[in-house]
Order: C-alpha cells, then structure tokens, then sequence
C-alpha cells in the first residue's frame, strides 16, 4: 500500500545513486553501489536520524524545503521530483479524503468513443492507469488482435506484456516495452489501492521480472515515442505514439499511432487494407 510509499522511493533513488555522481569517492569497503544514509544526510543538511524516520514511514510530512534539498542531494530528474511532490501531496489528501481514490474507472464517456471512431486512419485506444484496453478503433483492433493483446473479456497491456509468451514476439524490445508499463503503474499510483491489488496480482504470477522491475520504483514513462512491433500479417513496424490526457480525475488517456517510417506506413496500409499512402509516416 501507499503507506510508506514516500520512504520506500527516497531509500530507491538513495541506493540507485553512485558516489560519483554527486562527486564523492566511491571507497574499496563500499557494501552497496549506492549512497549511504549518512552521505545523503550530510548532502541534504539534515541528520541520520530524521533520514531515517522518512525511509522507515515514521515520518511521513517533510516540509517541501527539505524534500527540494534531498531532490537536489539526489540529483533527481524531473519526472522523480514530480512523482516525489506527488507522493508527498497524497498523504496530506489521504488524511482530508481516508477513502482514497477507489477502484480505477473502466467507464468511457460517448464522446471518447465518438472521438476514436473519428480516428479512423490511425490505431488509437483509450486505457485507464491500470492498463486496461477500455475503447478502441478498428485499426487498433486490426494490430492488436491478430497479436492476442484482445484475448479475454478485459484486455490489459500490462498484463499481457507480462504473464503473455506471446508479448516477447510482439516487442522486441520487450524489456524496454515492461520499463514502460511499470513505470506508468508508479506514476499513476497516487495512494490508489486497486494499482497495489493490480501490482500485488502481478508480482504472484509473474515474479522476478515484474517485481525487480516495481522495487525500483521507475516513474519516468514518455508520453511519446516509437514503438517497435513484429507483427504476425504485417511484418516489423515501427510506431509512433502520442499519449492524450482526458483531463478529468478518471486517470484514463487516449494513444493514437502512426507509422514512424516509409516502410510502415506501406505495411500498415496493406494490414487495413487502404490505398497506399493514405496515412503518411511522421519525420524522424
């Protein structure tokens, strides 16, 4: 659960720190390749003891200047002090709201639904922050089906990445496609206890590649990129995406797709069966 969750990610980047990085030796005795608590504690300029209250959960409310000395201790990027504030944001909503956020939405407004209809040359999905598939267009279908990513009753990306064999054909950049997901998992968290059911259900089934992967606690997932697919009518593809927020506090987005090449593009015209060129590849 989220208790503790403010600790836990402040010991995670502690550990994933070398020395050198914030300019000090790294020693012959060093047990682990990571900072220790009296290191971090002399770079932030506050004591053993209080550090170690925060990494235990016995101290849960850190004034916002000694999380910003920390972050910049840590030379944190900006998605880790992002998720850090929010971290710090959700106990303070918990104590005002004790409920929580409750089970993830799986509801689609019509007008989402209208929207992917309207996307009709380009594969595009709506999801929910546990990686349910909830909404989809018939290129979407046309990709991802054939891939066994629709099999079931509630598709789940997440799920299927993982505990599906046939995941590791579909991407062939498998480890980088499961950074992804679980990143995505830690950065939509924010104190909801169906992500903790979802990850506990994973970790039960799949073990050391899911879990290695959430005690690392990754929060930086692009809303952006290309991505790659070998796809069992269509050949290899190379996919570019666009992460669309709705905007509201349903923490469901919209992904759309477009081919990131020439040699795509052409596939992807004749998997839907179009006239080829209709959807021209992005630069780049």
């Amino acid at each position: 659960m989220m208790d503790g969750e403010l600790g836990a990610f402040l010991r995670s980047r502690r550990e994933a720190t070398p020395p050198d990085r914030v300019g000090l030796p790294a020693g012959p005795r060093r047990r682990t390749p990571g900072l220790r608590r009296a290191e971090l504690a002399t770079l932030a300029q506050v004591s053993v003891e209080y550090l170690t209250r925060l990494e235990q959960g016995r101290d849960t409310r850190p004034s916002p200047e000694i999380l910003a000395a920390l972050a910049d201790a840590l030379r944190l990027d900006g998605a880790d002090r992002e998720h850090l504030r929010q971290l710090a944001a959700a106990h303070h909503s918990r104590q005002l709201c004790p409920q929580g956020r409750g089970t993830a939405s799986r509801t689609v407004r019509p007008s989402v639904r209208a929207l992917l209809d309207a996307v009709r040359d380009a594969p595009a999905h709506a999801a929910n922050r546990l990686g349910d598939l909830l909404a989809w267009n018939d290129p979407f279908d046309r990709i991802a089906r054939p891939l066994g990513l629709l099999d079931g009753a509630r598709p789940n990306l997440t799920w299927y990445v993982f505990t599906d064999e046939r995941a590791r054909d579909a991407f062939p950049d498998w480890a980088a496609t499961a950074d992804h997901q679980v990143a995505e998992l830690h950065r939509q968290r924010r104190g909801d206890p169906a992500t903790d059911a979802f990850a506990d259900r994973l970790a039960r089934t799949v073990g050391t590649p899911f879990t290695d992967r959430w005690r690392r606690r990754p929060v930086s997932a692009p809303a952006h990129g290309v991505r790659e697919l070998r796809h069992p009518q269509a050949g290899p593809l190379r996919l570019a995406y666009e992460t669309l927020s709705l905007g509201d506090d349903t923490g469901q987005w919209v992904v759309v797709q477009v081919p990131a090449d020439p040699v795509s593009a052409g596939r992807l015209d004749h998997l839907l069966g179009r006239r080829p060129g209709r959807l021209r590849a992005v630069a780049g």
